[in-house]
């Protein structure tokens, strides 16, 4: 696809998590296969003050966003071929701007406002 839009791709993680760890590998191929996004592994716990508000619990959570505008906020397993697939599948939603709906993304409104936040500082180079 040669007009892909270029998403933004967070990995919300903690270096304690085992899961999170195994999904290192997997967020890297990522990577690898998707490249004309743009990526970010955020340690919960180093990076605290980035989150502001979000509420993280269960991991890894992937936040994936075009433009500042939250496309998808949740937990991943750690499987390529998944997470792929859901990155293709938000790209696609894009070229079409078929803009997911607050209530279709399933969080609470306190929690999309904060991964808005956070997609929004992000998409802007913070």
């Amino acid at each position: 696809m040669l007009d892909t839009p270029s998403l933004d791709i967070v990995c919300l993680c903690a270096d304690w998590c085992g899961t999170c760890r195994e999904y290192a590998q997997v967020f890297e191929a990522l990577q690898q296969a998707l490249p004309a996004h743009r990526y970010r592994w955020i340690d919960i716990e180093d990076e605290a003050d980035a989150l502001g508000d979000i509420d993280i619990e269960t991991f890894p959570t992937l936040l994936v966003s075009c433009g500042g505008r939250v496309l998808f906020a949740g937990p991943v397993l750690p499987r390529l071929g998944d997470a792929q697939r859901l990155i293709e599948v938000q790209a696609e939603a894009v070229l079409r701007q078929a803009w997911p709906s607050v209530a279709s993304l399933g969080l609470p409104a306190d929690q999309h406002a904060a991964f808005t936040q956070l997609a929004q500082a992000l998409h802007a180079g913070r």
